[in-house]
């Protein structure tokens, strides 16, 4: 080895045929004293091929990004699971499990929770949420009121044009607003274009 590195300087690989002694500890201890990394990779069976520093390089800027990208998928659930939510206890199952009632949302969950993955609901005014009392019909439906019209557009067909109006509707978000015909909303809902 002295003379390799006295000739040629350190080596940045070494390929070799040997038996288990060189990739014991001291075979790795050494490559990583030298800075080297063992170029040996196989493919398919009976395939090996020569990995230059270029690929080695691109290889781990990749496994750097895929880590990057984890990390960002990794918390990004931990936010979700984070989120605190109150839910009434049904039942008591054993001393370590409990039957918790989810909402219609939460369908495809199970209710039944261990322990360790509930935590005591702490009371914060903050999490009150002020809502308007809602007219149901004997159903229990009820009718939406349109509370404003936020923007107006005319789609174009082949021979005419339709007239239509973006809504937002009492007790949705504005991210739920639609489009709708302007003639039916004038004829059902007047008031809305009196200016």
């Amino acid at each position: 080895m002295t003379k390799i590195v006295r000739l040629h300087g350190v080596p940045v690989s070494i390929v070799s045929d040997k038996n288990a002694r060189f990739t014991s500890k001291f075979w790795k201890g050494l490559q990583l004293a030298l800075g080297m990394r063992s170029p040996v990779c196989w493919g398919e069976a009976g395939e090996k091929r020569m990995l230059g520093p270029e690929l080695v390089q691109t290889t781990n800027d990749v496994i750097q990004k895929i880590r990057a990208h984890m990390l960002t998928a990794q918390s990004r659930q931990k936010s979700y699971a984070d989120e605190r939510r109150p839910f009434e206890i049904l039942e008591r199952i054993s001393p370590v499990a409990y039957r918790l009632a989810l909402p219609p949302s939460f369908s495809a969950v199970h209710d039944v929770f261990h322990v360790s993955m509930l935590r005591k609901y702490v009371a914060d005014p903050a999490h009150v949420v002020d809502f308007e009392p809602l007219q149901t019909n004997e159903n229990l439906s009820y009718e939406e009121q349109p509370v404003e019209i936020l923007a107006r557009e005319i789609k174009m067909l082949r021979n005419r044009g339709i007239a239509l109006v973006k809504v937002l509707w009492r007790n949705h978000e504005v991210e739920e607003d639609t489009w709708e015909r302007e003639d039916d909303m004038r004829t059902k809902y007047p008031k809305l274009f009196e200016d």
